[in-house]
């Protein structure tokens, strides 16, 4: 949606957190006497020139709009179903306006840190270029100041792709593991959601994708971009895709290799937290997924010898990650509810000589002591919980801290 068509349309922003918060200051911006509704369930510091709408009511607030600006964490499978030709969406809009190039990256793990090695790849070679969207960078702040010559490198949530009509100059799309099944009615309409990175692209346009993921490789055959496949594990894969997208843009070797090595990764992603009382601690909060927790454990190999794993139900499967865990070094496991009785379950079933210690916490203090007293000098121990964190947790950052916190509080 072109932003003159905005002009003389009544406007409802649907979610009033961080996008819908960058949301109503770009409109103001652009329309600074017109009345905006902002509508959500959580009740918020009405703005001036706004129509406020709060509660278990605050849907019904569409039909009183020709066009409604949904934040990404609204899920489409709440709407009115006469309601979804008058949705359109940050990145949406940012697609449509955008003077620049969109290099988009997806997936279900991975793509903070594909995004951000991009991006300093491409700040190293002297490009002008800006890291946005789901790292937490509301894209519409960046829309004005765009030039033809600016690069923006936008990573894209399952939530952002959904309903998207346009593709990138340049997409990435590294996989797709079952994830926010609370969100989606299925998981063929999350699979589906990420697919439209690609489906939409041009001849002109570029899609980098995971060759050994069967499903993402399905999607792309199906798209009329140039096809770059890669491969590797975990963050090889992450390193291969932005040594691609560096290819693409003309970076040298040199500065992509350099660039690589210095980045440090991310935090919360196998953060390295450092030895303490001879153990080494890794916080993998953001590991919300069971994919991911393997991942984590095949990375590390033979020295991890225990781990936190368990948190919020999204009715994932466990299976694959139970069989991991027996496969592995992992002597103690520390199991966090409510997936924690679940994952107990999936290991109970096939380790019939009960050669894994378990214990069950409900505060990440206690399960930090316990990490202390069952893990050996000289061996792992990380927080990777194959879970979200709501319910003990507002989110995995918080869940990260705390993990970090104890483990430097409880080593004194």
């Amino acid at each position: 949606m072109k932003i003159k068509d905005l002009e003389n349309k009544k406007i409802l922003i649907l979610g009033f957190a961080r996008e819908g918060r960058d949301t109503l200051s770009f409109l103001k911006k652009h329309f600074p006497k017109k009345i905006i509704g902002i509508s959500d369930k959580i009740d918020f510091l009405q703005p001036k020139l706004t129509q406020k709408y709060t509660g278990d009511d605050y849907l019904k607030a569409i039909k009183n709009y020709e066009v409604v600006i949904k934040s990404p964490g609204i899920p489409y499978k709440v709407l009115p179903e006469n309601s979804i030709s008058k949705i359109t969406s940050q990145t949406e809009i940012f697609f449509d306006n955008c003077a620049g190039k969109i290099i988009g990256i997806t997936g279900t793990k991975g793509k903070s840190t594909t995004s951000s090695l991009i991006y300093e790849i491409l700040k190293s070679a002297g490009k002008k270029v800006s890291l946005i969207g789901n790292i937490e960078n509301p894209v519409l702040s960046y829309l004005d100041k765009a030039k033809k010559e600016d690069w923006f490198v936008y990573e894209l949530s399952s939530h952002q792709l959904y309903n998207l009509k346009q593709g990138p100059s340049v997409g990435v799309f590294l996989n797709i593991y079952p994830e926010h099944l609370d969100y989606y009615n299925n998981f063929n309409d999350y699979a589906k959601a990420k697919a439209n990175i690609t489906l939409n692209q041009t001849k002109d346009d570029y899609i980098i994708y995971n060759s050994n993921d069967k499903l993402v490789t399905s999607f792309v055959k199906k798209s009329k971009a140039k096809k770059i496949p890669i491969s590797g594990e975990y963050y090889e894969l992450d390193k291969n895709a932005a040594r691609k997208v560096g290819k693409i843009l003309k970076v040298s070797s040199k500065t992509i290799e350099k660039t690589i090595n210095k980045f440090n990764g991310l935090e919360h992603r196998m953060e390295l937290v450092g030895e303490y009382k001879g153990i080494t601690f890794y916080n993998d909060s953001l590991a919300t997924i069971p994919q991911a927790t393997i991942l984590a454990i095949r990375s590390i190999k033979k020295d991890l010898e225990t781990i936190i794993l368990g948190g919020f139900d999204r009715g994932l499967n466990f299976k694959e990650l139970a069989q991991e865990i027996l496969k592995s070094n992992i002597k103690t496991i520390i199991l966090f509810p409510t997936t924690g009785e679940k994952i107990l379950k999936e290991i109970s079933k096939i380790d019939k000589n009960k050669k894994i210690k378990y214990f069950s916490v409900d505060n990440m203090k206690e399960a930090v002591r316990l990490c202390f007293e069952n893990t050996l000098k000289g061996k792992i121990c990380i927080l990777s919980t194959a879970s979200p964190s709501f319910g003990i947790f507002k989110d995995y950052k918080e869940r990260g801290n705390l993990f970090k916190k104890y483990v430097k509080e409880l080593a004194r």
